[in-house]
């Protein structure tokens, strides 16, 4: 057992130097933390220390040019973190990412760093928050392209507008429309192609469809899907939803209390998942073909982020935890064709 540990680990190291080479995106040990601590003054008088919340914490992916990443988890996992970290909201604590081979926070850093923004673009959860309502359409999806200088105001920046939202399913007519006159889907519709006004390759989805209705969400995908088609676009999609991630995405990161503990392709995870938590989300999802079939027991909720569990985050609530899991902190490591964090995987006692 001993002897194979460090060939399936080579294995895995030669794994990910091939996948590293064809990728567009790649996260190195990215982590965020953020200092929650009471005032200076408080601290002082009531001797408390300093608190530090590890929204991230050693987070590596990597995606393929013209492929779709989902990252998972339940709400506070640190997905929308992740999402902030790689536009360059924030800036991380540790770690590090490369787009096209270039260190991203380095160059958004330096005079640069418009040109690398233009490449690399956001789509926010909220469709009433993230348009300004007292601006017309035109007026914020052409924002992108004043603010890169890539047109200006005038005809030729009108019919880039319409162009823009003839390719989400808008009319050309809607740009002199405000927001408070669109439907969530047809805002959602909006902010899609304002984020492709520049023509990215890259585009960070932070839970896009998670505000609409099942009905609207379907659409918003299949706009999504159809403009990955045409453009070659490059899509990481935070999502909570498996049922949308199903249908989305060509490779699947779940995470918990700011960690990955799976990463595999999308069809492998759903018909054979590892981590006993892919297994309680993936049991979730209500399905008429398994009535009857067995589910893991997980009890419990998500701890305290500030006073995480020691070893496994998860062994709190896992049914298959041990002594070694309450002390030891599984690594993310290549296990029965996918990378897996789990002690229970490793043994075989999954």
């Amino acid at each position: 057992m001993s002897a194979a540990r460090p060939s399936e680990g080579a294995r895995s190291a030669v794994r990910s130097t091939e996948v590293s080479a064809n990728a567009l995106v790649q996260a190195n040990d990215l982590a965020k933390n953020f200092d929650v601590s009471p005032p200076w003054l408080n601290r002082v008088l009531e001797r408390k220390p300093r608190v530090l919340l590890r929204a991230v914490d050693g987070v590596s992916f990597s995606i393929e040019r013209g492929k779709t990443m989902a990252l998972v988890g339940e709400s506070g996992c640190g997905k929308s973190t992740v999402a902030r970290l790689l536009v360059g909201l924030y800036e991380p604590s540790r770690g590090g990412m490369h787009f096209d081979g270039q260190d991203v926070h380095a160059a958004y850093r330096s005079p640069g760093g418009r040109v690398l923004r233009r490449r690399i673009q956001m789509i926010f959860q909220d469709p009433y928050a993230s348009l300004n309502p007292r601006w017309t359409v035109e007026a914020i999806i052409g924002e992108p392209l004043r603010e890169h200088e890539i047109l200006k105001e005038g005809p030729e920046l009108e019919a880039r507008v319409g162009e823009l939202l003839k390719s989400v399913g808008l009319s050309p007519a809607d740009m002199v429309k405000y927001p408070h006159q669109f439907s969530g889907g047809q805002r959602q519709r909006i902010s899609i192609a304002r984020a492709l006004a520049t023509q990215p390759e890259f585009l960070v989805c932070d839970e896009p469809t998670s505000a609409l209705d099942v009905s609207v969400q379907a659409q918003v995908l299949n706009i999504m899907k159809d403009l990955q088609r045409q453009q070659g676009l490059t899509y990481l999609f935070i999502s909570h939803n498996l049922a949308v991630v199903r249908h989305v995405a060509d490779q699947v990161g779940v995470m918990y209390l700011g960690r990955l503990v799976e990463l595999a392709d999308k069809q492998r995870l759903f018909e054979s998942p590892q981590h006993p938590y892919t297994r309680m989300l993936l049991d979730a999802i209500p399905q008429m073909k398994h009535v009857g079939r067995s589910r893991t027991p997980v009890q419990g909720e998500v701890p305290n982020p500030l006073n995480p569990p020691t070893g496994c985050a998860f062994h709190p609530r896992c049914p298959l935890a041990n002594e070694r899991c309450k002390t030891e902190r599984p690594q993310l490591q290549s296990l029965r064709g996918v990378q897996v964090a789990c002690h229970a995987v490793e043994e075989g006692r999954a």
